[in-house]
């Protein structure tokens, strides 16, 4: 019966391992079927500060959907000189939701470590330059290890522990900012946090 028990716990092991890699072999899936299609969004002229503001809700309270005990503030300060901007919003959203998932993902870590008066802050500001439009998305997390910085955007390359993250989302994003014309940028300091820099054509044609 002990035998049997056991043969039972380890089958249980084994199956909630497969189901894990599983999950994550489809997210990896899923992320390369979206690097590799060509996107079929129109480009319409879109409140930048509106999709900004829409996705920093949608990150943190999906988020605080899986994790009831996560908490972060949420600052913006967004350009009410932008005007309308030409893009396609679905694909800048999800770059923006990526940007403000990875963030919200670094404060999370860094208040685990139970440091002595950290508060987790995310913030958002968007702003018009002479001749494009400018995205940031802040964090003060642990920031990103310089002997990696050169590699945040190649496909498959992530940061995060074996099973959290697939390493195409920065990579994806990189590619949608570059097909509109942009690029994107990222600024970090070690144990102060990120800065992920999103610059955009101001054309409106």
């Amino acid at each position: 019966l002990d035998d049997a028990k056991q043969i039972a716990q380890d089958l249980k092991q084994n199956l909630e391992k497969i189901n894990h890699h599983g999950k994550r072999a489809g997210e990896i899936v899923k992320g390369m079927l979206q690097h590799s299609r060509t996107s079929t969004g129109q480009k319409e002229l879109t409140d930048i500060n509106a999709l900004a503001d829409e996705y920093l809700r949608l990150a943190y309270h999906g988020l605080r959907a899986k994790d009831k005990t996560f908490n972060a503030a949420m600052k913006t300060d967004y350009d009410e000189n932008i005007g309308l901007l030409k893009i396609i919003p679905q694909d800048i959203g999800r770059v923006i939701l990526n940007l403000l998932t990875n963030a919200f993902y670094a404060v999370n870590e860094k208040k685990k470590m139970n440091i002595a008066g950290y508060e987790p802050v995310v913030s958002v500001t968007t702003k018009k330059l002479a001749d494009r439009i400018e995205v940031r998305v802040k964090d003060n997390g642990n920031g990103i290890p310089e002997k990696v910085l050169d590699k945040i955007f190649q496909p498959f390359f992530t940061t995060k522990p074996t099973g959290q993250g697939t390493g195409l989302g920065l990579s994806l994003s990189y590619d949608i900012v570059k097909a509109h014309g942009g690029e994107i940028k990222v600024e970090t300091l070690q144990n102060q946090g990120t800065t992920f820099i999103i610059h955009l054509p101001q054309n409106k044609n």
